[in-house]
């Protein structure tokens, strides 16, 4: 994949600027508030008056966009023979990780009141919940509570997940598993048809388990004065020893919720264990006759990989990447992949008010369980 001929602009109070001396952009679907930083040697001396902390901006490859944010932070250096200024700062999502909800009273909210009630005041006006239906589960909202946790709960309530897309659109989705891979990384030995610049595999066995039981206790009425144990357990084959995590979930109180709970848990610890990190030319795709072939590379994608060295060759779900370059540096793109379909959102509910403190755990009072087999 030759890299293409790469412009990264920055638009703030209605001018475009670029030519910067380096850049960084990052998206990662796992992580709120996608952040961005930039650098650029001021030939005049004077700061643009525009650029103020807090500015909107949009930052655009080829005159695509792929951030709509705020600036964070200015660094105005000057020494005895430069001026360098560093421009850093997030997309739409930093003012819900940074901000409370403006909720003033414990209630039950569901995803759509979250949205009008929590997103909305923060500035957030476009988005797009992309379910299958229109009843949603409420979950438990705190004062305190950030906005972004607000969000992720009623959101996982429901078996979706938060993201901004490059115009500022708050999605809440999921992963696609149905689209065609973008594109084909390839890596011989004997170098024909490579198109990666390296390619890393890190592979773990920390926080994976052969085993994860989750144990809760089934709703009970005024005439059932005994709690029902309830118990299910995930088993993950590529962990051949014994290396068991018991989970205590107060809100998964059925055995359909503790099921798709060890589920969505165990996922998690193969979704940490196992990464491949792409470094590739350029930062759109250049792969002919491949459906992603002039797009830029932007996370949610799918990705074949063939390494030889690694002795892989399957499809990855695309969680992250970074673009990075600059005047006489190289313009890469560096690719987070995770196994394909290892990314599971599972309905999980948020209906136990929680303590804060030191003693307090989400979802209630510890316990003890005596549990058969």
């Amino acid at each position: 994949m030759s890299a293409f001929n790469d412009r990264v602009s920055l638009t703030v109070g209605g001018r475009q600027h670029s030519g910067w001396s380096y850049y960084e952009i990052d998206s990662n679907l796992l992580i709120p508030a996608d952040g961005w930083q930039l650098r650029l040697a001021l030939e005049s001396g004077r700061l643009p008056p525009v650029v103020t902390r807090g500015a909107p901006v949009e930052v655009r490859v080829n005159d695509k966009l792929v951030l709509t944010g705020r600036i964070d932070t200015i660094r105005d250096k000057v020494a005895k023979d430069s001026h360098t200024l560093t421009i850093a700062g997030r997309d739409a999502a930093a003012v819900l990780a940074d901000c409370s909800a403006p909720i003033f009273v414990s209630r039950k909210a569901t995803l759509p009141e979250v949205v009008s009630k929590v997103v909305t005041p923060l500035g957030i006006t476009k988005v797009r919940i992309e379910s299958a239906t229109s009843v949603f589960e409420k979950v438990n909202v705190e004062p305190g509570d950030s906005a972004w946790e607000v969000l992720a709960h009623a959101a996982e309530a429901n078996g979706l997940w938060p993201w901004f897309d490059p115009d500022g659109t708050l999605v809440i989705g999921g992963p696609d598993y149905t689209r065609a891979p973008v594109a084909t990384l390839v890596k011989r030995f004997s170098g024909k048809g490579n198109n990666v610049e390296s390619i890393e595999r890190v592979d773990s066995i920390a926080r994976c388990y052969s085993e994860i039981t989750v144990l809760s206790q089934s709703h009970t009425t005024e005439l059932e004065a005994a709690k029902t144990v309830v118990k299910a357990t995930y088993r993950d084959p590529s962990v051949p020893w014994y290396r068991p995590r018991i989970v205590i979930d107060h809100e998964a109180n059925s055995q359909q919720a503790a099921a798709d709970r060890a589920q969505k848990l165990q996922a998690d610890s193969r979704l940490n264990g196992f990464t491949l990190e792409a470094e590739v030319a350029g930062h759109t795709i250049h792969a002919p006759g491949a459906p992603g072939n002039g797009l830029l590379w932007t996370p949610g994608q799918r990705v074949d990989v063939l390494s030889e060295p690694h002795d892989i060759n399957a499809t990855f779900f695309m969680i992250g990447r970074r673009l990075s370059g600059g005047r006489d540096r190289p313009t890469l793109t560096r690719l987070t992949l995770k196994e394909d379909g290892m990314w599971v959102i599972k309905p999980h509910p948020h209906n136990k008010r929680h303590r804060r403190g030191r003693n307090g755990i989400a979802g209630g009072e510890g316990q003890i369980y005596e549990v058969d087999g």
